[in-house]
């Protein structure tokens, strides 16, 4: 199999740019970054204003890597039973079809870089935990 040209440009998306886009869920807000520019791996931000929290859902076949960038979060899984916390600096790893929910139950703005194994992010919301998928 070949491999692709060794002269590509290398492509920036600035972060005052991004603009809501891609799957949604109530009480966050998505913004990709790089979405369908390659195979394996898209790149978006979650901005979670102080006080919210998204609906539960998962993200598929897709496994999602967070990189805590400012504020401080909650990643739910398990239930609602399992907390991982994150501050500026955590990474925060999400299997695949696993179900969780971010919550910013601080004074701040919370910002997550987000990292899926896919080529265009997806994002299944729920009706609670362990319910049925329900349009974002």
């Amino acid at each position: 199999m070949p491999h692709p040209s060794p002269i590509q440009p290398v492509q920036l998306a600035k972060g005052n740019s991004l603009q809501t886009s891609g799957g949604q869920t109530s009480g966050m807000i998505r913004q990709n970054a790089f979405a369908d520019k390659c195979d394996g791996i898209c790149a978006s931000r979650m901005l979670a204003d102080a006080h919210t929290a998204s609906a539960v859902h998962h993200h598929g076949a897709q496994d999602t890597v967070i990189f805590a960038v400012s504020g401080r979060g909650t990643i739910t899984s398990e239930g609602g039973k399992h907390r991982v916390d994150l501050e500026p600096g955590d990474y925060c790893l999400i299997p695949a079809y696993a179900e969780h929910q971010e919550i910013n139950d601080g004074d701040e703005q919370l910002v997550l870089a987000v990292f899926r194994s896919g080529r265009m992010p997806e994002v299944v919301n729920l009706s609670g935990w362990g319910g049925e998928p329900v349009d974002s």
